[in-house]
């Protein structure tokens, strides 16, 4: 049991000191999740749900479903889109709701620039009170509080049918975790800045090469996420990524064990259903007590048109 308040201990400390954000292994399918700006940039009405375990055999360990929906208006000038997750560690739950307006301006004949925002509220909660101890008396397991932590975020997205290129800040406002004004002060939400990227590479009339990149950094960690899909005759893609997490904003190549490898499997069933998988396989300190991550999305798209859509989206 000494093992398991250990364990919680690390967790709950880096979730408070470094990334607080939710993550994702298949974010470059999921990007309303990390830029506001992205809504409605599908041109169709897009609805995502995200079911990702964590660290399995790891009592405790994170455990995330999301489910958002966007679409474009008025002659998609305008895209508007809606978020809501629960993401639990432990005897930690944040359950959040956002919603997300970008402004997309036409740059070129097939080249956006989407200016977004959003805004809506966390609700974070714990119960310490249920965890077991070996001996009584800590005093830190012995409250419970429930808080709403309001925020608002904006992000730019530039993307034509061939690449995207992005950068966002989901949470602008630095709210304290709790009420205590003698607590430490470093117990509170921290600006995580994203920058996202990706393009295709034809490689034949039945294969196209998706590279994508993604980092996340704070104020005190920084996360690289690589990516390669594979896509056959736009049906289905093989992919893989290598993820490195950094205690300060660093080179991606700093930590050289890295964090974790990533296989990833797509299969676009029709034209309105994708299905995704992503297994995560540690490499860190966890990778011996734990039996890796998965993650589970589904997507499906309304009305749509290939006299519209002329080519696959790939993002």
């Amino acid at each position: 049991m000494t093992s398991l308040v250990f364990t919680m201990a690390m967790i709950n400390h880096y979730s408070a000191q470094a990334q607080q954000e939710v993550q994702y292994s298949q974010y470059m399918f999921n990007m309303l999740a990390v830029n506001p700006a992205y809504a409605g940039s599908r041109d169709i009405l897009s609805m995502t749900a995200v079911y990702r375990q964590q660290w399995v055999n790891i009592t405790g360990a994170p455990s995330t479903q999301s489910f958002s929906i966007d679409t474009p208006l008025n002659r998609e000038k305008v895209g508007i889109g809606f978020q809501a997750y629960n993401d639990q560690i432990g005897d930690y739950r944040n359950v959040g709701l956002y919603g997300s307006y970008a402004y997309r301006v036409k740059v070129s004949e097939r080249t956006t620039l989407a200016m977004g925002i959003q805004a809506g509220a966390t609700n974070l909660t714990g119960n310490l009170t249920q965890v077991k101890l070996t001996q009584n008396g800590d005093q830190a397991f012995t409250y419970s509080f429930n808080k709403w932590l309001p925020n608002v975020g904006a992000g730019l997205y530039l993307s034509d049918d061939r690449g995207y290129i992005g950068f966002s800040c989901p949470g602008l406002i630095q709210n304290r975790l709790t009420n205590d004004q003698s607590a430490d002060s470093s117990s509170r939400q921290y600006r995580h800045y994203f920058f996202m990227m990706g393009f295709v590479v034809p490689l034949g009339e039945s294969l196209v090469l998706k590279p994508s990149f993604l980092s996340k950094a704070t104020r005190d960690a920084a996360s690289f996420d690589f990516n390669l899909n594979l896509w056959l005759n736009d049906k289905v893609a093989l992919g893989c990524s290598w993820r490195t997490n950094n205690l300060k904003f660093k080179s991606p190549f700093s930590n050289q064990n890295g964090d974790a490898i990533v296989g990833l499997l797509e299969v676009q069933a029709t034209d309105q259903i994708r299905f995704g998988y992503a297994y995560d396989y540690a490499i860190n300190g966890l990778k011996s007590i734990q039996k890796g991550s998965h993650e589970f999305m589904l997507r499906y798209e309304f009305g749509y048109r290939k006299a519209k859509i002329l080519t696959p989206r790939y993002f």
